[in-house]
């Protein structure tokens, strides 16, 4: 005869009130140390990836990297937590470094300095387009799950001569494990720091940690001080009241990349309506960055990527400093979050937030709303004038929100901010529509230029960066530069000439033509704008001048020339 035997109605709330009065105790130095596990066995995924691709083969370097991870983190660990805020820091650390690992993991992204400047930088609609549901639930699970066991731990209590002798153990404990780790497999770790020593920047809490710290010693140089002056004997020869004043139009793409660029020979007609136009292509351009927060500041500088010193391009005047100080006007139009330091107490104009409901949804404004009552009248005497425009282009990862629904071309596209759950093929359809919107603003904005009559015009159009697709993995953009793949390097450049603006600057456009076809880079934007502005100063560079050898003053030689 089988006995069932019934749990008795009070033995369920016994073991879940037990479990809930669980609360052992734990000094900060064990803290810390479990702390360290977790962090290098969940939060490095693109660490471990990138480190270890031969897997169990190369176990003698696992164990030397995870000895390191281990150590490293306890180190630091060690150094922040303090017993009255263990706990809340802790707390924070997870959640942060839950979500830093996820787009890591999603995105192929590098948490540098240049990436946490980004990441820092990002307004509440860049945000919002990357709180995704797949965000969620690795934050539950990495970060909710591991802050709930911390929260029920009681920490032990020391004096302070007894907490700071058995600290100074832990800290040189785990400068011991480091050593081990090193001492481990020197040969191997030695190679993987010679010959991918980027990979520094997946140690995850550690990338970001030092990121910070970089870029917080950084700002506090630069806060308050006046940018450096560059080009103070910046004047126009001739001056613009001896002829009639110029316009150039200077469109700033974001995160269209050259190899979806109809224009330069993608097998998709991505940029119908310019192709119509009598524009010029430039085929072979270089980003001075993979991101805006490296780019814009590197490109208005006179620095370029060829002397690049990310110093003291932030702390001097840009292109737009020395054409302000020669006389030009200039504005800055922005459709998205702002020049990073580009237009620095010069006029600035946002329209990111315009109220238009035909090209604006409350968060996000269509790159039409940049056209929209263009300054291209002239004010009284004003000589010549040069109007940045920033667009939104096609930044990520929402492609599909960056063009209305009659540039719904490409069919299927991804409608979905996370990537993940797109196929390739989806993603590339939705980004490519984006480029196809970009053409049609590009194509508006010269019509209008072409009405103008205050002034002679031009048009020239340059990407920031470009962008991954999924190509090796990789998504959206912002890898270091000595590793960034060409998806994130090579941008379109476009010019356009009004035939007024041609005769006046004689320009000859076979010479342009010519000189489209070789190599070029950002490098050449500040000489080049200088020159179409027949600005001569110290700091134009005539081997970085795109169009010098191709435009002659009325005497037949070269702008610029002596």
């Amino acid at each position: 005869m089988n006995t069932t035997v019934l749990p008795m109605p009070g033995s369920t709330r016994v073991r879940m009130r037990s479990v809930w009065q669980w609360r052992p105790q734990v000094t900060v130095e064990l803290l810390a140390m479990l702390a360290s596990v977790y962090l290098a066995l969940t939060a490095n995924a693109a660490f471990w990836q990138a480190a270890i691709p031969n897997g169990a083969q190369q176990w003698r370097l696992a164990i030397s990297l995870f000895l390191l991870l281990f150590g490293l983190h306890g180190l630091l660990l060690g150094l922040l937590l303090g017993r009255a805020w263990a706990r809340p820091m802790l707390a924070v650390l997870l959640a942060v470094t839950a979500g830093a690992s996820y787009y890591m993991q999603s995105y192929g992204v590098y948490l540098d300095a240049d990436m946490l400047r980004n990441v820092l930088h990002t307004d509440w609609a860049e945000s919002r387009e990357l709180l995704t549901p797949g965000l969620v639930q690795h934050l539950l699970l990495h970060a909710g799950l591991p802050i709930l066991v911390l929260w029920r731990l009681k920490l032990v209590r020391r004096s302070l001569p007894q907490g700071l002798l058995v600290r100074a153990g832990f800290l040189l404990l785990m400068w011991v494990v480091m050593m081990l780790g090193a001492a481990i497999s020197f040969k191997d770790l030695s190679s993987l720091v010679r010959n991918q020593h980027h990979v520094r920047y997946l140690v995850t809490p550690a990338n970001y940690l030092y990121g910070l710290g970089r870029l917080a010693t950084s700002s506090s140089a630069l806060k308050g001080a006046a940018l450096l002056p560059v080009g103070e004997d910046a004047h126009q020869v001739p001056a613009a009241a001896a002829r009639k004043p110029r316009l150039l139009v200077l469109v700033v793409g974001e995160t269209v990349r050259a190899q979806n660029w109809g224009l330069s020979g993608y097998p998709r007609q991505t940029t119908p309506e310019l192709a119509r136009l009598p524009v010029v292509n430039f085929h072979d351009t270089r980003a001075c960055g993979s991101s805006t927060e490296v780019s814009l500041p590197c490109m208005f500088s006179a620095l370029g990527r060829q002397d690049y010193d990310e110093g003291k391009i932030r702390s001097q005047q840009s292109l737009l400093h020395v054409l302000q100080g020669a006389g030009v006007d200039v504005l800055w139009r922005d459709n998205q979050s702002g020049c990073k330091g580009v237009c620095r107490d010069l006029p600035f104009e946002s329209v990111a937030t315009a109220k238009d409901p035909q090209l604006c949804d409350g968060l996000r404004c269509l790159d039409e709303i940049l056209l929209r009552d263009l300054p291209t009248r002239r004010v009284n005497d004003a000589g010549d004038r040069l109007i940045v425009l920033h667009m939104l282009g096609n930044h990520g990862p929402s492609y599909f929100q960056r063009y209305p629904a009659a540039f719904k071309r490409f069919q299927p596209a991804c409608e979905n901010p996370d990537l993940g759950s797109c196929s390739r093929t989806e993603i590339v359809n939705a980004y490519d529509n984006a480029v196809l919107y970009t053409d049609h603003v590009l194509a508006r904005a010269i019509d209008q230029l072409q009405s103008v009559q205050d002034y002679d015009t031009a048009l020239l159009y340059l990407s920031d960066h470009g962008e991954s697709l999924g190509e090796n993995g990789l998504y959206l953009h912002g890898m270091p530069h000595l590793i960034a793949p060409e998806q994130q390097l090579q941008v379109p450049l476009m010019m356009w000439f009004s035939p007024a603006f041609t005769a006046q600057t004689g320009l000859d456009m076979d010479c342009v033509g010519e000189r489209s076809r070789q190599p070029t880079s950002h490098d050449t934007l500040f000489s080049t704008v200088l020159g179409l502005f027949d600005v001569q100063t110290s700091v134009h560079r005539p081997a970085r001048d795109l169009l010098l050898a191709c435009r002659t003053t009325s005497a037949g030689q070269p702008a610029g020339s002596p």
